[in-house]
């Protein structure tokens, strides 16, 4: 799949593509709990067909969570009924879990598969003009999550090589978790590595874009799209990302996202970044539409652009801003 040729078609035609970080908004008035449906793959479909059935975005993504290859690979993970779920800090013992985490086949994690057999549904059910994302965990943001994300920067300074083992390991499970995605009907895999918006411009390439390359390389040979997301401020990883080889970046809110189309290869799509804390959670639909409007006149010059989410909405998102988002990103 060539995403920027969609994209370029799309603006010809005076349209742009729609794809917002859309899940957790849409849970309760689904029926269900976010405990629930990040293992329940019949209660995270109740979610995904809300948001088909009300919005139809071009672009749909299973629920974003963080802690499913950590989890998988036995980090202690908490459920809260409405919340993510999250991964508890570990004491991390080089000689006691590395053995251990290579030996792990993510692959017979319950929760995983959940994911896995969301996708495979999607594929089923959804319409053929939606495209199907999957989010799997970046190899540096998994590694802070195994060891603790102040270990893992300082990991990087003290003992380089050694975190590249841990990184390296981390990348095998992502992989795996990757090609399941792919083989159960995802269009796009979005790699979410908000953990390295913390790292030098040197630093993100040696322990982030060098090992996500490897996830790159799976999804173009299987003729799916890859999406980078970072979180936060990016200013000083863009030149580096135009050597990632993704075919998209999506970028936070702290992002100028005209500035950052002068800064990236043409083509590269940039995809964002309506703040998902802002007037979209706290304002009215009249409000939300004033902001993706400025945003779109923005980006007008921009045909390699996708309107979306500075990153995933939280629950508290009213359905009206959404639909009000949807609304005039399609006018």
């Amino acid at each position: 799949m060539n995403m920027l040729n969609s994209v370029h078609a799309n603006y010809k035609e005076g349209r742009r593509i729609l794809a917002p970080l859309l899940g957790f908004p849409a849970v309760k008035p689904a029926g269900t709990s976010i405990k629930l449906a990040q293992q329940n793959a019949g209660e995270h479909m109740k979610v995904m067909q809300r948001i088909v059935e009300k919005w139809h975005p071009d672009v749909v993504f299973t629920l974003m969570d963080l802690s499913v290859e950590a989890s998988a690979l036995g980090r202690e993970t908490i459920f809260p009924p409405d919340e993510a779920a999250t991964i508890v800090k570990f004491d991390y013992d080089k000689e006691r879990d590395l053995s251990l985490l290579k030996a792990i086949n993510i692959l017979e994690d319950g929760r995983l598969q959940s994911y896995v057999e969301t996708h495979k549904r999607m594929k089923r059910d959804f319409p053929g003009d939606i495209l199907r994302g999957a989010y799997v965990t970046g190899p540096y943001t998994l590694a802070g999550l195994i060891m603790g994300a102040e270990n893992a920067a300082m990991e990087t300074m003290m003992d380089p090589e050694g975190f590249h083992v841990l990184c390296t390991v981390c990348t095998e499970k992502i992989l795996d978790y990757t090609q399941a995605m792919i083989e159960a009907g995802a269009h796009i895999i979005a790699v979410l590595e908000p953990s390295a918006m913390m790292l030098g411009p040197e630093q993100f390439r040696e322990f982030s874009m060098d090992y996500t390359r490897k996830i790159v390389d799976m999804c173009h040979q299987h003729d799916v799209g890859m999406v980078y997301h970072i979180c936060g401020n990016t200013d000083h990883l863009l030149e580096s990302l135009n050597d990632s080889g993704a075919d998209a970046l999506s970028l936070d809110s702290d992002v100028n996202f005209p500035q950052a189309a002068k800064m990236i290869r043409e083509d590269m799509i940039l995809i964002g970044n309506i703040c998902p804390t802002g007037t979209i959670m706290t304002g009215h639909p009249e409000s939300v539409q004033k902001e993706v409007q400025k945003l779109l006149e923005d980006m007008k010059d921009i045909p390699n652009y996708i309107l979306s989410t500075g990153c995933d909405l939280p629950s508290e998102v009213p359905e009206e801003n959404v639909t009000a988002f949807m609304e005039t990103g399609r006018k």
